[in-house]
């Protein structure tokens, strides 16, 4: 469970009570199973760290997956112009989601097209952390997830700093950290229809390595979910 402390999958654990939060009313179970982890990773990455405001223009990299689904529909609900890059295939998923532009990352580079962004929330990384830089407006914010080869984790944690700051740019890299607060904050969205979890497949427990297989392929539509027995 995230932010619980790290075991194997099993079905029962203990968490502490600042962990938790009551189910949306209107998720099942094993649609509120993929909210926290991803949704606070997008949540912290945009609103703590990217400090989004209103009519800044956000480009969310790697759209459609587990952080993704969440970041392109925080960004609209903090009224912000979402562009979200994806693969061919899931471009009009991350459509529905809200964003208001959708780049296909196989046909067109975007550090390349000349359009600056003020924040870029980045999960998957095939894209170097100078090219980014180029990306973003004047005072613009990168952030990036606690992932990628150790050669990019360092570019992001010690090159990148000292070079963005040169331009009045920000580098951040986050992992984020379940609350009950923000639980609660995500709670309100969903059941206000402001924000939806995706799924692309369920395995139950007992196929979970099967799960992970298909996970690490790299492309899941949304989250991957655990079923457990009723």
């Amino acid at each position: 469970m995230f932010g619980c402390g790290k075991s194997a999958y099993a079905e029962y654990v203990c968490a502490p009570e600042s962990a938790l939060a009551p189910k949306p009313a209107n998720l099942s179970f094993e649609e509120a199973a993929a909210v926290p982890e991803a949704a606070m990773v997008a949540l912290h990455g945009l609103r703590d760290t990217g400090r989004i405001l209103p009519g800044q223009k956000v480009l969310i990299y790697s759209a459609s997956g587990g952080i993704g689904t969440f970041a392109v529909q925080i960004a609209k609900y903090y009224g912000a112009e979402v562009t979200g890059v994806c693969s061919t295939r899931n471009l009009e998923m991350v459509r529905s989601l809200g964003a208001d532009h959708v780049i296909d990352y196989t046909k067109e580079d975007f550090t390349k097209s000349g359009q600056l962004y003020d924040l870029i929330l980045a999960v998957r990384k095939t894209r170097s952390v100078f090219a980014i830089k180029r990306a973003l407006s004047p005072g613009g914010i990168y952030v990036s997830t606690a992932s990628g080869s150790p050669l990019r984790l360092y570019q992001e944690a010690v090159v990148g700093p000292r070079n963005f700051k040169q331009d009045g740019k920000e580098i951040h890299i986050i992992s984020g950290k379940t609350n009950q607060k923000d639980l609660l904050f995500m709670k309100e969205l969903i059941e206000a229809g402001k924000v939806r979890p995706v799924i692309d497949r369920r395995y139950p427990l007992s196929e979970v390595l099967e799960a992970f297989r298909y996970y690490e392929k790299g492309h899941a539509r949304g989250k991957v979910v655990i079923t457990m027995q009723s």
